[in-house]
């Protein structure tokens, strides 16, 4: 595609920003850099592709900020990262040949039914809970299904990956937004090699909201560490409503061509 005007890669590099913001505390930073991308011009797929690059730099500038905070152990989770890795590696693969409608039909349902868990359980907090499955169990089937998902479509991948944490591993709710960074970053990687040998990543756009990214997500890291709980409930609930909003919006989405809204 042609150059981007200097301007537009500035406003790009925001809505990255305040995607990294929101994503390090509640996820759903796909929901801002996927259309803003895609009104920018850039083809659906190179959408995709250049995303999961800027996404790295989200993902991984939250990860540190998390694991120097001590609310994650990089070396004990790598397998974990590894796992969602793998299962985004073949999620990508099926995006380069098969469009997401599927997924585009239950993912709104989907987020809604994350905001009202989480907005209507009153006993989720920061003290880790009852664990109902066991860590090998939960890295070899629940992770690589949720990185499948991000490397395939992507937006929503940190709900679901707080959903999980919080209602299968037992985590509370900062450790668990710890250690769906960690997963992201590990299914951003997975996914982002396979759109390079695609050659779908604008690097030009990705690195510039790349820097965003990882601004925002010190910032957004930070605040979520300090309130803990307190802030990342309720902007989880938001963003999952928002994200479901904003997917239904879309006059292409499957339902609304259905019913010929």
């Amino acid at each position: 595609m042609a150059d981007i005007a200097l301007h537009i890669l500035l406003l790009l590099f925001l809505a990255a920003f305040l995607a990294g913001f929101i994503d390090s505390i509640a996820g759903g930073g796909g929901m801002i850099t996927i259309p803003a991308m895609l009104l920018a011009g850039i083809p659906p797929l190179e959408t995709l592709g250049t995303n999961k690059l800027q996404s790295l730099f989200g993902s991984g500038s939250a990860t540190l900020a998390y694991a120097r905070a001590g609310h994650v152990r990089l070396s004990e989770q790598l397998p974990m990262a590894a796992s969602a890795a793998i299962g985004s590696v073949f999620g990508a693969l099926l995006a380069t040949v098969v469009p997401g409608d599927v997924l585009k039909i239950f993912m709104p349902f989907l987020l809604v039914a994350i905001a009202i868990y989480f907005g209507l359980k009153p006993n989720i907090g920061d003290v880790d809970k009852h664990r109902r499955m066991s860590v090998f169990l939960f890295t070899a089937t629940i992770v690589p299904l949720v990185g499948f998902y991000d490397g395939v479509f992507g937006p929503g991948t940190g709900s679901f990956f707080m959903l999980a944490f919080v209602t299968l591993a037992g985590f509370g709710v900062l450790k668990a937004t710890a250690h769906t960074k960690l997963l992201n970053f590990g299914s951003n990687v997975g996914a982002f090699f396979v759109f390079i040998l695609y050659g779908v990543v604008l690097w030009k756009v990705g690195l510039t909201m790349g820097a965003g990214q990882f601004l925002g997500a010190q910032a957004g890291s930070r605040v979520a560490m300090r309130n803990g709980a307190k802030i990342i409930k309720p902007l989880l609930v938001i963003t999952s409503i928002a994200l479901a909003i904003r997917l239904m919006a879309d006059p292409a989405h499957p339902i609304r061509i259905w019913l010929g809204w």
